[in-house]
């Protein structure tokens, strides 16, 4: 279940409700799918074989098209991280820069874990969002933030867009941001 961490004042929300309640005054949408739907032997793998995408892909299928109709998503795709993956800490790097996009960022947990860091309103300012199976997570349009791995560098998910050709980073200096993840 996601977990989250106000930066300013190290204060932790947890539970899904109290989750959602806070994501929805900083405009995040968040939502709970079922991860032990998933095939067990799919549950710990982080090298996929586009079988095994697509099986991530069907067995998820009604929760992505609901999600899709509901807001819009043309296609939809997964992306898999672990340290097999090639160039990972030069990809982590692109990642891990305030940025924002045209379109919604949204990624569905299926294994592993990840953190969405998320500039919130003026009086929360950026806040940690640790997501793990199951977690959803909509982060609006032009909305600064970005992605990263968990200590285990570990994860996939479904990604949706609404643009077929995916979306495009686009960077967003600010003063007031500090990396420091602890």
């Amino acid at each position: 279940m996601a977990e989250i961490r106000i930066r300013n004042t190290e204060q932790r929300i947890q539970g899904e409700e109290n989750v959602r309640a806070f994501l929805e005054q900083q405009e995040v949408l968040y939502e709970h799918w079922d991860p032990s739907k998933l095939a067990e032997n799919l549950q710990q793998k982080f090298v996929l074989s586009d079988e095994d995408k697509a099986q991530i892909l069907s067995t998820f299928d009604e929760e992505i098209r609901d999600l899709a109709a509901r807001r819009g998503y043309q296609t939809w795709d997964i992306i898999a991280l672990s340290d097999a993956t090639p160039n990972l800490d030069e990809l982590l790097k692109k990642f891990e820069n305030v940025h924002t996009h045209t379109e919604d960022e949204v990624r569905a947990i299926t294994a592993g874990r990840g953190i969405f860091i998320i500039k919130g309103t003026d009086d929360v300012g950026y806040f940690d969002v640790e997501l793990e199976a199951g977690d959803v997570i909509s982060v609006p349009e032009y909305k600064p933030h970005f992605f990263t791995l968990m200590e285990n560098r570990q994860i996939v998910a479904v990604r949706l867009f609404i643009e077929t050709e995916g979306w495009i980073a686009h960077p967003y200096t600010d003063e007031s941001f500090s990396s420091n993840k602890a």
